[in-house]
């Protein structure tokens, strides 16, 4: 018994366009919206009883970036830019309470060659993925190919990488939310999750085609996918609901660095099962069935 998933393969790529399209024609139009990180800036440390920083630089017109709290009411504010002039009057508006212990200007933590060779790692790692993949599925039965199960696991790879890109671009332009160091940190672990999953489903295609040969290789992968199913929904459910525990109550510095893992998680889910495993197929229909 099993669910016949291929019959809906173009349903699944046209879910995934329609989530994809909006999101990619933000990053050609508004791009993402670097923070301190990747910009550089001033930074700002005081010691004070007053807790209202956001709404005092919301009035000033001031891009107050973060706030990282540290023992005895002291702050680490990160803005944008921020002169003498609006330093003393955005203090000020703070109550004379104040004691400042750190002025200065920051350089990006993230520079421009960091940025291309993480781009670079990405796009090695992809390769490198797609050699491991099809030299560990090499004892596939021919005449299928080992090398269309790598480039499909990558492909859905790529689908959830420019699924987040695309919805913190949304996120960005409508709300204001800056990516930052974190943000890398979240795209580069979706990245990782997603070949993990799509491995899994791919490892038990490998298991069941010598078993079923004489089956079509749709029906191989709808069997496959019925008997993995539960176990890629129970895996994604716990880290999701780790991850609404921290969205939750995690507090503001890591609100973003968790919707990222969240929007991954469940974009690599999917993906795994309803992109992977259908492009797969497709792909294998194209090629003439031996009648050997």
């Amino acid at each position: 018994m099993h669910v016949n998933f291929m019959k809906y393969k173009w349903v699944y790529f046209g879910i995934s366009l329609a989530i994809l399209i909006p999101g990619l024609l933000s990053l050609i139009f508004y791009g993402l919206r670097p923070s301190i990180d990747f910009t550089g800036g001033t930074l700002l440390e005081i010691q004070t009883p007053a807790k209202n920083f956001s709404e005092v630089a919301k009035n000033q017109n001031l891009e107050l970036s973060s706030v990282q709290p540290s023992a005895d009411n002291t702050y680490l504010l990160r803005f944008k830019t921020l002169d003498k002039d609006q330093n003393e009057k955005f203090k000020s508006a703070l109550g004379p309470d104040l004691i400042e212990k750190r002025y200065e200007s920051v350089g990006p933590i993230v520079g421009a060659e960091m940025t291309k060779k993480a781009l670079l790692a990405v796009a090695l790692a992809s390769i490198a993925i797609v050699i491991y993949i099809a030299w560990s599925f090499r004892g596939v039965p021919k005449p299928y190919s080992s090398w269309k199960f790598g480039v499909s696991a990558v492909a859905a790879l790529l689908h959830d990488a420019l699924v987040v890109l695309g919805i913190f671009s949304l996120f960005g332009h409508f709300y204001h939310v800056e990516i930052d160091a974190l943000f890398v940190t979240a795209l580069l672990t979706v990245i990782g999750f997603s070949v993990h999953d799509t491995i899994v489903v791919f490892d038990r295609v490998r298991e069941n085609l010598p078993k079923m040969y004489t089956k079509p290789f749709s029906e191989i992968v709808d069997f496959s996918l019925t008997e993995t199913l539960v176990r890629s929904l129970n895996t994604s459910l716990t880290v999701i609901l780790t991850l609404t525990a921290l969205l939750l109550f995690g507090g503001e510095t890591i609100r973003w660095f968790v919707v990222a893992l969240l929007v991954g998680i469940i974009s690599g889910t999917y993906s795994s099962i309803f992109n992977a495993a259908p492009l797969l197929v497709l792909w294998e229909s194209h090629r003439p069935r031996s009648t050997s």
